[in-house]
């Protein structure tokens, strides 16, 4: 009844912000007028309420031009590969020189890929990148089947395979897990397209490495709970009609609970910068929470497997880990370079968790393995950002480069 019950609120809240958009609309034409003083407060305050809203549907990338050496090129998304829960996008560019070819690892974490545009248009100044786009699973019918754990390893597999051998990988967050096992699989079978780098960027791999919030809430709990008060089922007027989710609004109100202060601030900040008429200042915020208040469903599967194999057993560090009923052994990987990206003030996935994959790795020699401790920088300063930018990129992009 959870997922039905915010279906009725957000139906009811609808026509509220129909109107505000429609009264909006006719007084910024002059159709209708408001006290000078007046107007541009009344206008915010429409378009505020306008705004009170999720949205479940993938955002534009909106990628259109990068620059690639000393040339502007213009960017195309590509879908190279389409399977149920999740497709292979490609950002073409035409340049003449052949670029190091780039997997980016998107967490399914109640959030669409495009959370990692900046991640995207930076890579593409020095590299052919590929993303894993993921499906709302609310939008997936339920004769598609299941999607777990161990399938979201072999769609990174199946997307390698198509990118061809010579690609490297780069996960953030969640799929650090997925990712390192991945290639550990590959690794173990000689396969020709086992990546030449893994760079992971602030995920789990021992997550019961300084416990964040996050992590103690994953193990505060049984799975019979999770099951019984996180899962819901999908309304029948979606496509994916009757299938178990993880609604990704939890996901989100479970993340905006952790900074709700910050959240109040800068919605504060958006009516104040509308009712002065700063739109530059409110578009930056207003961007931002389009994107962040953009939310996908998880299976149930993925969900509790997740909170059951890398949250609350940490399976991958434990040694417990196997994928279609074999054990992974990390000490496979032999000729993989490794970089571990961590931030110094992540509320979400904290120092030691991600470096935790040297130590599973022991096979590595010396030189294929690296470190970046990135000190200033929250979670998602990481992989956006002047820090990522200016700082992270670059380590990121030498890694690369040094198995070309």
């Amino acid at each position: 009844m959870l997922y039905q019950a915010y279906q009725f609120q957000d139906d009811l809240i609808a026509p509220f912000r129909s109107l505000a958009r429609s009264w909006r609309g006719m007084f910024s034409s002059g159709l209708c007028e408001v006290g000078g003083s007046l107007e541009r407060p009344y206008l915010a305050a429409l378009e505020m309420i306008s705004r009170f809203e999720l949205t479940h549907t993938r955002p534009d990338f909106g990628i259109e031009r990068v620059m690639s050496g000393s040339a502007e090129v213009a960017v195309t998304e590509k879908v190279e590969l389409s399977l149920p829960f999740g497709d292979l996008l490609h950002f073409t560019k035409d340049v003449d020189v052949a670029q190091p070819r780039v997997l980016v690892i998107a967490p399914l974490s109640g959030h669409f890929p495009t959370l990692l545009r900046g991640t995207v248009q930076t890579l593409l100044s020095d590299h052919d990148v590929y993303i894993t786009d993921w499906a709302n699973a609310r939008d997936v019918p339920v004769e598609a089947g299941s999607f777990g754990v161990e399938d979201y390893i072999a769609y990174i597999i199946r997307f390698l395979e198509e990118i061809g051998p010579g690609a490297h990988i780069l996960a953030v967050c969640q799929p650090c897990v997925q990712g390192l096992a991945a290639v550990a699989v590959m690794s173990a079978e000689n396969h020709p397209a086992t990546p030449r780098t893994m760079t992971l960027m602030a995920g789990p791999i021992d997550p019961r490495q300084s416990p964040t919030e996050v992590n103690e809430f994953a193990v505060s709990k049984s799975l019979a709970w999770f099951e019984k008060s996180l899962i819901s089922t999908v309304p029948w007027r979606y496509k994916g009609g009757g299938r178990k989710v993880y609604p990704g609004f939890l996901q989100l109100v479970a993340f905006m609970a952790m900074n709700m202060d910050r959240h109040r601030s800068a919605h504060q900040k958006l009516y104040d910068h509308l009712a002065a008429g700063d739109v530059a200042a409110a578009e930056k915020i207003k961007t931002f929470y389009d994107e962040y208040f953009a939310v996908l469903d998880l299976t149930e599967e993925f969900y509790i497997e997740t909170i059951d194999r890398i949250f609350q057993k940490a399976e991958l560090a434990t040694g417990d880990f196997s994928y279609r009923g074999v054990k992974i052994d990390p000490s496979r990987i032999r000729r993989t370079a490794l970089l571990t990206v961590e931030g110094g003030r992540d509320d979400i996935c904290a120092l030691g968790q991600t470096a935790a994959a040297h130590d599973l790795c022991a096979s590595l020699r010396p030189h294929l393995k690296r470190h970046h401790l990135q000190a200033n920088v929250g979670h998602y300063g990481v992989f956006n950002g002047k820090r990522w930018e200016n700082e992270i990129y670059p380590v990121v992009r030498n890694h690369i480069l040094s198995m070309e």
